[in-house]
């Protein structure tokens, strides 16, 4: 326990220890995206428990834009006064929190043919196989206005900081994928053109937020597949974010459900790994940027999490279906319990109820 209990600065959020419950859809919401008393308490007993830093579930910014029922919202100034009292309940028990904000795109099946659903291209999601409309100039920069002001509001609501997700396939990701993205503008075809969005984006909430405030982003390691976005696509758009002024990076990838099978190949000169997926991928990371790194996937050992953060470069780990089967996890670890999570991976988190652990949380007893 020599580093993980110990505080740390992230950027400019200190934090009291480098344990980070990495952002998870609880899919507890009302319909609109507002808070429940639910959601409420799965905060909370999360701040009570030794979390260091909270990173919500992925709030949308554009209210017609829902990629999953259940979600929490972040586009209209009517979440902000809710959102005071999550941020002052989290603060109350000594934790940090920032909210993860989200465009879906295709990447989502939720009330398809019902909405407009915005894709750099025409180009369908491969697991999905949702397929977009193309944006206008027009709508991309509707869209980059809403997040600078999704931002804005995070800020009011009392968050630490903002984080930008532009991972896993969603609208940003698929700007950054030459897979995705066919484009011929400005906002297409050289690694420059295609992380245009993404930085315009980040520059627009950096104005809106001013310099004071904790920006992150969220990038995928590498979409493993043949012609997607590549580790060294990667790297470049981190040294971009540096470059920009964001506070920190959240590396991971989009391999839900596939890691363990996964685990032991190589994709662009690194390899996934059993335990903690994209270290090797962060470690390498590390060597191009000074800004944080924080990284998620596979972490279920206290060990594991030391090595992470003693060899690999990394500032801080997050965890996410550890904390859905224990969310008094850290504090277990912290009072001298340091079994690994009970945790087994199985993905069956996601239930039509609400996502929760359904073998060992108390949760799914009084279901």
């Amino acid at each position: 326990m020599k580093y993980i209990f110990k505080e740390t600065n992230l950027g400019s959020l200190k934090l009291k220890n480098v344990l980070v419950r990495s952002a998870t859809w609880e899919n507890m919401t009302t319909e609109n995206g507002h808070m429940t008393k639910e959601l409420y308490n799965i905060y909370e007993e999360l701040a009570k428990s030794e979390v260091g830093l909270i990173i919500t579930g992925y709030a949308n910014v554009l209210k017609e834009e829902q990629p999953n029922h259940g979600m929490m919202g972040i586009y209209d100034d009517g979440f902000i006064e809710e959102y005071q009292r999550l941020t002052q309940l989290v603060h109350s028990h000594g934790a940090k929190i920032i909210m993860q904000i989200a465009y879906g795109g295709t990447k989502t099946t939720y009330k398809v043919g019902k909405r407009t659903i915005y894709a750099p291209g025409d180009i369908p999601e491969r697991g999905t196989g949702t397929q977009g409309k193309p944006m206008t100039k027009e709508e991309i920069l509707m869209v980059e206005d809403a997040f600078a002001d999704a931002a804005l509001r995070v800020k009011k609501s009392g968050f630490d900081g903002v984080e930008i997700h532009a991972a896993h396939t969603y609208l940003i990701n698929q700007f950054l994928s030459p897979y995705y993205n066919n484009r011929t503008d400005e906002y297409g075809g050289s690694l420059e053109n295609r992380m245009r969005f993404l930085v315009e984006i980040c520059n627009k909430a950096r104005e809106k937020v001013k310099n004071d405030f904790f920006i992150a982003v969220k990038l995928t390691a590498s979409e493993f597949f043949e012609g997607g976005q590549s580790f060294k696509d990667t790297k470049e758009v981190a040294k971009k974010m540096e470059q920009i002024g964001i506070d920190a990076i959240e590396l991971s990838g989009n391999i839900h459900g596939k890691a363990q099978t996964m685990a032991g190949q190589e994709f662009d000169g690194c390899s996934i790994y059993k335990k903690g997926y994209f270290l090797e991928y962060a470690c390498k990371l590390r060597e191009e940027i000074q800004i944080p790194i924080i990284t998620v996937g596979g972490f279920r050992d206290m060990e594991t999490i030391e090595t992470a953060l003693t060899n690999y470069g990394v500032n801080a780990v997050g965890l996410c279906r550890p904390l859905l089967a224990e969310p008094d996890l850290f504090a277990r670890w912290k009072n001298g319990d340091t079994r690994p999570a009970i945790c087994v991976s199985c993905s069956k988190c996601r239930t039509a109820k609400g996502n929760y652990c359904t073998i060992f949380h108390k949760r799914s007893v009084s279901l």
